[in-house]
C-alpha cells in the first residue's frame, strides 16, 4: 500500500509497516511461495504495479489486489507470476460473475487461478472487503470449481487481530471442495497452522509473521 509493505486490520487500518519489497523477499527466501497483494489495486484507489511486477519477476508469487482484467492476469504471469488471485471480478450482487471467469479461463490456464472466497459475518466480501454479498463462501465454492485450480479462504473477521482464527470454518469448506485451498486471516500459532494442514489445508501468514509471533526459521521447518 502507498508503495510500502504493510499490515492491515480486517483490510482496514494499518497496524505496521514492515520493511522495503527487496529486504522482505529475503527475509523470506527460505518459504516457497509468498503471497502478494496490492492493496491500493484491491480498493481501487490506484496502483503498486511497478513493484508487484518486480516481485513478479523475483520469486515464486501469487499476486492479488485489483487483478480485473485477463490482459493484467496474462502480464502478471508472463512476468513470472506462479499463480493470480481473482476476487472482486469473480463475483457480481448475486453471485459468481460466470461471463467473466469464463473469459478469464480461456486467457489464462485453470490451475494458475485462485479465487479469493473472502468471508465476513458469514458472507463473501468483495472490493477490498468494503462490500458484502448476499452469499456465503460454502454456497459458492463448488459452482467456482471449474474456474481455478485452488482458492484462497480469508477469514476476514479475525484478519491482522491476532486473535486465532475458526478452523470450524475451512473444515467445512475443506469437506465442500477438493480443490487446493490456502487459509488466510487471523492464523496466529503453530497450532493453527498444524490444524490446517491435518485438514489438508495450506496456510498464508502475514501479521503473525510480522509482529514477531512466529518465528521464521521454525515455520520454514513445518
Amino acid at each position: 500500500m502507498d508503495g510500502a509493505v504493510v499490515q492491515l486490520v480486517q483490510g482496514r487500518e494499518k497496524a505496521l509497516d514492515g520493511d522495503s519489497p527487496e529486504a522482505m523477499l529475503a527475509k523470506f527466501a527460505a518459504f516457497s511461495v509468498i503471497q502478494v497483494i496490492d492493496l491500493d489495486a484491491a480498493i481501487g484507489r490506484g496502483s503498486n504495479e511497478p513493484i508487484v511486477e518486480w516481485l513478479a519477476s523475483k520469486a515464486r508469487t501469487r499476486i492479488g489486489g485489483g487483478i480485473r482484467t485477463v490482459e493484467k492476469a496474462q502480464r502478471l504471469l508472463e512476468l513470472g507470476a506462479e499463480k493470480i488471485i481473482v476476487g472482486t471480478a469473480a463475483f457480481r450482487a448475486g453471485g459468481p460473475n460466470e461471463a467473466f471467469l469464463r473469459e478469464l479461463t480461456a486467457g489464462v490456464p485453470r490451475e494458475a487461478i485462485l479465487l479469493a472466497l473472502d468471508s465476513k459475518d458469514g458472507r463473501i466480501v468483495v472490493k477490498g472487503w468494503r462490500e458484502s454479498l448476499d452469499v456465503s463462501a460454502v454456497d459458492v465454492i463448488r459452482a467456482l470449481e471449474p474456474y481455478c485450480g485452488g482458492f484462497l479462504c480469508t477469514y476476514v473477521d479475525k484478519e491482522g487481530m491476532m486473535q486465532g482464527t475458526d478452523l470450524e470454518w475451512f473444515r467445512s469448506l475443506r469437506a465442500a471442495t477438493d480443490r487446493e485451498i490456502t487459509a488466510a486471516g487471523g492464523i496466529t500459532t503453530y497450532e493453527d497452522i498444524a490444524a490446517l494442514q491435518e485438514m489438508g489445508i495450506h496456510a498464508a501468514v502475514g501479521m503473525a509473521v510480522y509482529t514477531g509471533r512466529l518465528d521464521l526459521a521454525r515455520l520454514a521447518q513445518m
